[in-house]
């Protein structure tokens, strides 16, 4: 039986975080509990916050899970993450400066070359350019767990459009809505300043042509994506407007919008579609979601976008192996967080191990995310490993092996009462002129007993994350 760190209860205790929690969980009755859960899931459906999983049958754009008990860091302990997560940030912008330019850490031995130059998520059209103020990841979701105290480890990076921030801003607008007295009694940092401190960040990465009030959009592939309400929620709460591919179009050294009152020049392009769809006449020429000739006036510094094309060789699961090394590199530093441990099937001493021990690791696809294409080894039936041995043997260079970590774990409403959940976190860390992120971020929860899979398209759910101010 493993033990898993309680976030919440320490040796019989309540730990200092929760203090206030405990009474209010002990003075909630079922029948009280039950009422406030069916106000939230209609608060979800009224306000439109869904999560579309097309192609599985069922109902396209269902409720994410909310679980009302909150998550809870203390000042102290948020800022070592803060500082962690700032430092890992400003190494990943260096490493995508660095690989789009000189490949220093490359020619330095540090990190192998076909790593970078022959991933699938390098774009070698970029190369050679510097996009404004150097940065190429302006929104980071770092994706952390922990296993005790003071250990966090990161799980992975995601740095070109990681989502679910609106769940973060609705889990807590949804919290205070209806539980004010719990807010009275604890002293938690505010996390509704995102909207406008991206708003910030974009702006301030405005392209050197750019010689007024920088014009920000949201591009979006459109409401059939499965982060669509998403888009839509940010547009409308950093007063941007939100459009499609056809609403732009490209002419002399600028970009487009049309609007009714005709055509106004676009400077930052805040993008949620995928690199291989901006410009059919750079990458897929089938695309129907893009803007053609886009690239061409971001290569003249007529247009921002956000994340840059390309930045997606920093999130990919071999790179991360070699994050920490980034920071030493690049920055002059030791690590703040630490990278759970990871085998590469690539390498094959590597790969002999992880095919030896399937039934303890959890194994990832190098470009995979959601949750889909891994195994985890010990939840796994015999039928399932030996299927999943025939993939990495086929192809080895495309999975990572991770021992299973003992995921901590926070109390959360089951339908039998309070039960202790897994957990992860992503917090936004959002890159311009400066480095900034808002105190708290996404908490997922694997709401299944054991499950250690907290991604909503796996059926996890999600819970409002509290910083206390101290």
């Amino acid at each position: 039986m493993t033990n898993y760190f309680n976030e919440m209860m320490e040796n019989g205790a309540v730990r200092a975080p929760y203090a206030h929690l405990q009474g209010w969980v002990d003075q909630m009755p079922a029948e009280l509990r039950n009422l406030k859960q069916a106000e939230a899931e209609a608060l979800f459906r009224r306000i439109g916050i869904t999560f579309a999983v097309y192609g599985e049958g069922g109902d396209p754009d269902r409720l994410i899970p909310f679980d009302m008990f909150p998550r809870v860091f203390s000042g102290q302990e948020w800022s070592r993450l803060e500082r962690g997560i700032k430092q890992r940030a400003r190494a990943l912008n260096a490493f995508l400066a660095d690989v789009y330019d000189r490949g220093e850490i490359v020619r330095a031995g540090r990190l192998p070359a076909k790593l970078v130059y022959l991933n699938e998520a390098y774009e070698k059209a970029v190369a050679g350019i510097r996009p404004p103020k150097g940065v190429y990841s302006h929104i980071v979701g770092i994706d952390l767990v922990r296993t005790g105290p003071d250990d966090f480890f990161v799980l992975e990076d995601n740095c070109r459009t990681p989502s679910g921030v609106s769940y973060m801003l609705e889990n807590r607008e949804i919290m205070m809505r209806m539980f004010p007295e719990l807010f009275a009694q604890n002293s938690i940092q505010p996390v509704e300043a995102y909207p406008e401190i991206l708003r910030r960040t974009l702006a301030s990465v405005a392209p050197e042509k750019c010689d007024s009030e920088p014009n920000v959009v949201i591009l979006t592939p459109g409401h059939f994506n499965s982060a669509y309400y998403e888009h839509s929620f940010l547009a409308d709460m950093m007063g941007v407007e939100l459009v499609e591919g056809q609403d732009l179009f490209v002419e002399g050294e600028f970009v487009w919008m049309r609007t009714t009152e005709g055509p106004r020049k676009v400077d930052v392009i805040y993008r949620r579609i995928d690199d291989a769809f901006l410009d059919p006449l750079c990458f897929r020429p089938d695309s129907m979601l893009g803007v053609p000739g886009l690239m061409d006036v971001y290569r003249s510094g007529g247009v921002s976008i956000c994340s840059a094309p390309g930045a997606g060789v920093a999130d990919d699961k071999a790179v991360y192996t070699f994050v920490p090394e980034m920071v030493r590199f690049y920055l002059g530093e030791e690590p703040i967080l630490q990278n759970v441990p990871t085998w590469q099937c690539a390498r094959g001493d590597e790969c002999k191990y992880v095919l030896e021990n399937l039934g303890e690791l959890v194994v990832k696809e190098v470009h995979g995310s959601g949750g889909y294409g891994m195994l985890v080894g010990p939840k796994s039936t015999k039928e399932q490993i030996e299927a999943f041995r025939a993939k990495i043997e086929a192809d080895p260079d495309n999975y990572i092996a991770q021992p299973t970590l003992a995921l901590s774990t926070v109390p959360s409403f089951v339908e039998e009462g309070v039960a202790p959940r897994h957990v992860d976190l992503r917090p936004y860390c959002l890159v311009g002129e400066r480095i900034e992120l808002v105190p708290g971020g996404l908490t997922r929860v694997a709401l299944r007993e054991g499950s250690l899979v907290v991604n909503s398209s796996q059926g996890g759910g999600v819970k409002d994350t509290w910083v206390l101010a101290e």
